[in-house]
């Protein structure tokens, strides 16, 4: 959620691309840089043991995404943002998506918020919700969890493939 005003909250996430799975939140009642994508950034490193090799942060444009304490932070980490120049191929489509989605599904369904605290919390249980019980239609109707876990299992599919097609 990005609402600019006195008492206004904003929330971030740092989904990655496969499978679309939030890695790293935030929410504040600041547009900071030092606060929101920062806190969002060090916790996608902080489940990644601190590596984010080959990791894209994907965001807006921003002023607090061009920061340079922001951008320092994701080269130090290994990362790079998905903040190129306007519509190239690193524009930051899947973030807006996201973040739209988090707004339509959460922030206006069950707003209205009166405290950061509020948000935050549910914007916790939402991230659950979208990794572990959301399905996806991209994931052929799976959750990133079940996507990912499936990977590592050594039993995943190419998305989109029918699971029929799959076993030639």
């Amino acid at each position: 959620m990005s609402r600019r005003g006195p008492g206004s909250l904003t929330s971030r996430s740092s989904p990655t691309c496969s499978p679309p799975r939030i890695v790293g939140w935030n929410v504040a009642s600041t547009l900071k840089a030092d606060m929101l994508p920062l806190h969002a950034s060090n916790m996608a490193a902080w489940a990644a043991d601190g590596n984010l090799d080959g990791f894209v942060h994907h965001a807006d444009h921003g002023s607090n995404y061009l920061a340079v304490v922001y951008t320092d932070r994701i080269e130090e980490l290994g990362a790079r943002p998905s903040t190129g120049t306007v519509g190239d191929s690193f524009d930051n489509a899947m973030a807006e998506a996201v973040n739209g989605l988090y707004k339509t599904e959460l922030i206006r369904r069950r707003g209205p918020w009166r405290t950061v605290d509020q948000v935050e919390l549910a914007t916790l249980e939402y991230v659950w919700w979208w990794n572990n019980q959301r399905l996806h239609g991209e994931l052929d109707m799976r959750t990133p969890a079940a996507v990912e876990a499936d990977y590592y299992a050594g039993l995943d599919t190419p998305v989109g493939t029918p699971v029929s097609q799959a076993a030639r």
